[in-house]
């Protein structure tokens, strides 16, 4: 239990952590993902700091290795010379316990710590013998080396008779100093001394500082270089890039005269006057359709206003005709039934194309009042009881008990609910038909529920196309014209509101309106969700 207890602390502070992270790097990733530029130059100087530290370690480590290898070849010749120097003057005592041998080897350390002082201050030559106690070891200058010769060099070179070499840092007389330290057995008539030469590396340790200092600083100096030219070169890149964005931009707002400036003959004027190409042909092709879609307005109104005469004038001989039907056979009687119901269908459709017409014009305007939208759903019913009836459709009113009050066009509104409520009774196959209203501070919810065939998945896009039928086979029963839903979704639109469809098949569909309380307001959400709540659970889950 402690430590689930640890672990979600951990975790809960790491979330803390995250979360705070989050927020402050914020800018930085906003601006890492909006900038081509910022990413191109900062890929550049990571990748060429890689680059440049990555050769100049190399360098250094190099540069530094030759002036090793170098002093220790001059050590190396000079240990030999020093070597032979001690043999020529140790060989000549016998044995180890000659009185003089003490003597000697004191002689022999100074001549050869004379001898090195031209050559390098500063370094120790050391004579022991270390198989022959009763001979002291003799070092010049006098100081501790036992920083410097480690028991495993003595062992090389007194034990096994070897050269040896190594580096050792020592604080000597206060101090620190880095040496190389050389030994070698020095031959005798009686054995083996041993020759220690320790020489500080203090000169070349300066030097290599030196060149790494000079590959830091001119790496730095070439990376910021490498920084600017990159800079430099992406911003004439992207400055192209982005003027296109910008015209593209202005170009989508509909401002279709912007083009890009065409400089030189390079790839990107090439790329700027393919741009220009493109929008100039965008434009001619938009005011093409924009020609013929104002034409085709035209000619719908002037289409639909020409045929209210002639229509008139049928619609007279109609009802003359439909009057007098009981007059008539009863073959002739039914066409005139059938003359009337038709001419009543198309005098809708020419109301609707007129309507339709005026939304496309852009001539439709919103003639908002403070109305109670309860009376005007009840009478919208009251009309299509009728209709209910013969459909064997009953339909249920779910209204508040307190106005609704809003600021609308009653006459669009009880439209669009009239669509509504008719089209539903007539898909509700004999199946009730549920209207509910509620409102909150900022709009204003009506959705009209039917249990009927419902809608495929995608058709509670398409049902608000102009003369689209989710049947085409199946009989109207209110003589509609196919265009009181896209009529509907105008007003709809017209009231800053939303027209939303839901369907499924075999569970019905419900359409949803919602309207701003405050005409101008923008809509937020709505007091009623689009998928109904009576859809059985285990289909919404």
């Amino acid at each position: 239990m402690p430590v689930r207890r640890a672990l979600r602390v951990v975790r809960r502070y790491w979330r803390v952590v995250a979360r705070h992270g989050k927020q402050y790097t914020a800018p930085a990733r906003r601006a890492w993902r909006r900038s081509l530029h910022l990413r191109v130059v900062t890929l550049t100087l990571v990748g060429s700091s890689l680059l440049v530290g990555t050769f100049g370690w190399f360098i250094a480590a190099q540069s530094a290795n030759i002036l090793l290898s170098r002093t220790q070849d001059e050590i190396s010749s000079s240990m030999s010379g020093k070597v032979a120097y001690a043999y020529s003057q140790l060989t000549v005592h016998p044995q180890a316990r000659d009185p003089e041998l003490a003597n000697t080897i004191n002689d022999t350390v100074n001549e050869l710590f004379d001898g090195d002082q031209a050559e390098d201050g500063g370094s120790v030559i050391s004579i022991r013998a270390e198989h022959y106690q009763d001979l002291p070891a003799v070092t010049l200058p006098n100081v501790d080396t036992r920083q410097l010769i480690t028991p495993d060099m003595i062992r090389t070179v007194a034990e096994q008779g070897q050269v040896a070499q190594q580096i050792r840092t020592a604080d000597l007389n206060g101090i620190t100093t880095k040496y190389l330290v050389y030994g070698s057995p020095v031959p005798t008539k009686f054995g083996h001394l041993e020759l220690y030469y320790m020489v500080p590396l203090t000169t070349e340790d300066r030097a290599a500082n030196q060149i790494r200092t000079t590959v830091l600083v001119t790496g730095i100096a070439l990376v910021i270089l490498l920084g600017v030219v990159a800079g430099l070169v992406t911003r004439m890149v992207v400055t192209p890039v982005r003027v296109a964005a910008r015209t593209a931009q202005r170009l989508s707002a509909g401002l279709l005269d912007q083009r890009m400036k065409v400089d030189g003959e390079d790839d990107l004027a090439l790329l700027a006057a393919a741009f220009n190409q493109m929008a100039a042909n965008l434009q001619r092709q938009i005011v093409r359709l924009e020609e013929m879609s104002r034409l085709q307005r035209r000619f719908t109104s002037d289409v639909s206003h020409e045929l209210r005469t002639p229509l008139t004038t049928v619609r007279m001989a109609a009802d003359l005709i439909f009057s007098e039907r009981e007059d008539f056979e009863p073959a002739v009687a039914r066409s005139a039934e059938l003359l009337q119901a038709e001419l009543d269908r198309f005098e809708g459709l020419l109301t609707d194309l007129l309507e339709i017409s005026r939304f496309d014009a852009g001539f439709a305007a919103l003639d908002a009042e403070h109305s109670d939208l309860v009376p005007i759903v009840r009478r919208v019913t009251e009309r299509l009881a009728g209709l209910a009836e013969r459909a064997g459709v009953e339909v249920e009113l779910r209204l508040p008990d307190t106005p609704v009050i809003a600021e609308v066009d009653p006459r669009r509104v009880e439209r669009v609910l009239r669509n509504l409520v008719g089209n539903a009774i007539e898909h509700a196959e004999a199946k009730p038909v549920v209207v509910t209203m509620t409102t909150d501070e900022a709009a204003v919810a009506v959705t009209v529920r039917d249990y009927g065939i419902g809608l495929k998945p995608g058709e509670e896009r398409l049902v608000f196309n102009r003369f689209w039928r989710a049947d085409p086979s199946r009989a109207r029963q209110t003589g509609g014209t196919g265009l009181g839903l896209s009529i509907s979704v105008e007003d709809a639109r017209l009231h800053g509101g939303w027209l939303e469809a839901w369907g499924s098949p075999g569970e019905g569909s419900q359409f949803r309106l919602t309207l701003p309380v405050r005409a101008g307001d923008r809509l937020v959400a709505a007091p009623l969700p689009l998928i109904p709540r009576d859809r059985p659970a285990e289909v919404s889950s």
